[in-house]
């Protein structure tokens, strides 16, 4: 959530920034809405301030109380009608906060779509074959690790069964991808809730804008996560971290859980954009002097998985029109697949600055008994399944129609290369 009094002191800066982001924010309206909160706020001040007054009058007076009794009890009565103007005042002014995303950052390019997003990285050379390398949806059913028409009878459309060495195969990457970021990245891992209240959603920024695009279970109002950075932001919802905590650093492997309604008739063949699907996620919470650093690295976090498996892949800066809605800077991290010809998205890294905690109201002290300041949040996939493993078959393929599993991998797999039945 953007900070009410950074809009109050500078709303043609806030403006500007979020009309990079294609936004027509309301910024006028939110001020107005603004102004009368406040208003009715110090008249509740005044207020507040005469009864305590009578009050301590009442306390004096040795005669004549009955008439300062009434005069307290008619103040009363006005106090608790503005009190309540200003709850349903500030429930407006929330409502209209809450639909705003987060600003961009001065280094990020200016553009409306994908055209204007800037390669910054690439590493690895698309593979040349000597025959027409299939897509994954082909290769993966002729090895019979891939059943596309089962998952459709067991879910309907974009879901998909993985069978045998396939199954096996997407285990030991998630395996491997722990593995890498406890040891060698040092974070921490955690198994979180796939399950959450609405709070949850809202604190990390899915809720109200993305409702449409969530799993809801109505009864109970939880809501299943389409990533786990919607948990691991509520790690430490509400809370104080201390002096010396930060940075915390978790990973976390969830089911996500998407509808996809906004990407209706795109990508339909194979298993690049289902409604269920695996993540390994990366979290950071952080100073706010730290975070530009943090993303810095964690950007680096995602590389690594990608070099060790020897998968070219690009790294993009994204556009302020491309930003995701929390976010303030993105890197984009895409393998190439040569099978589907396409770079495919497996990470997307961004700092959202003090976006989410202060929706979640994650605050720290920097000494004992100092005032208290946001966080700064930054999440990354550590990397998204399946479109790696879209990845690894496609670039591992082979002419008789066998996929070789990268070295590193192998220790995970149990087995170096995936043969025809």
């Amino acid at each position: 959530m953007l900070s009410i009094e950074m809009i109050r002191h500078d709303p043609d800066y806030v403006l500007q920034a979020l009309e990079l982001r294609g936004e027509t924010p309301p910024i006028t309206q939110i001020l107005s809405i603004d102004e009368k909160r406040r208003s009715f706020i110090a008249q509740g001040d005044i207020l507040k301030a005469k009864r305590n007054q009578v009050s301590k009058d009442i306390g004096q007076s040795k005669g004549a109380k009955q008439q300062l009794v009434e005069e307290m009890r008619k103040v009363g009565e006005e106090i608790s009608t503005i009190d309540q103007e200003v709850k349903l005042i500030q429930e407006e002014l929330n409502s209209l906060l809450l639909g705003l995303p987060n600003l961009p950052k001065s280094a990020v390019p200016e553009g409306l779509d994908e055209s204007s997003n800037v390669i910054v990285k690439t590493w690895g050379d698309p593979k040349s074959f000597t025959f027409a390398p299939l897509p994954h949806w082909e290769l993966a059913e002729k090895l019979g690790i891939l059943d596309l028409q089962r998952g459709a009878n067991i879910s309907g459309s974009r879901f998909f069964v993985l069978v045998g060495k396939g199954a096996k195969l997407e285990r030991a990457l998630t395996n491997f991808m722990l593995e890498i970021h406890t040891s060698q990245h040092d974070y921490c891992e955690v198994q979180v809730p796939t399950l959450v209240r609405r709070e949850i959603m809202l604190g990390s920024g899915n809720l109200p804008k993305f409702g449409d695009n969530l799993y809801h279970d109505e009864e109970d109002d939880l809501w299943l996560i389409p990533t786990s950075e919607v948990p691991l932001t509520g790690m430490h919802n509400g809370e104080i971290l201390q002096p010396g905590v930060l940075p915390l650093k978790y990973v976390a492997l969830t089911p996500c859980f998407r509808r996809e309604k906004t990407a209706a008739g795109r990508d339909t063949r194979g298993i690049k954009r289902v409604h269920q699907f695996n993540k390994v996620e990366m979290y950071k919470f952080c100073i706010p002097e730290t975070s530009e650093n943090e993303l810095i690295t964690l950007v680096e976090n995602a590389e690594t998985i990608c070099k060790l498996l020897e998968l070219p892949y690009r790294v993009q800066k994204l556009c302020t029109g491309e930003l995701g809605f929390s976010s303030s800077m993105s890197y984009d991290l895409e393998m190439w697949a040569p099978g589907c010809e396409e770079w495919l998205e497996v990470s997307s890294c961004s700092n959202c600055t003090d976006f989410q905690a202060r929706r979640s109201n994650i605050r720290y002290r920097s000494k004992q008994g100092g005032p208290t300041a946001f966080v700064h949040t930054l999440n990354g996939s550590g990397l998204a399944l399946p479109r790696v493993l879209i990845s690894l078959l496609e670039n591992g393929q082979q002419e008789d129609g066998s996929v070789i599993i990268p070295e590193a991998l192998r220790p995970y797999t149990g087995f170096d290369i995936i043969d025809l039945p």
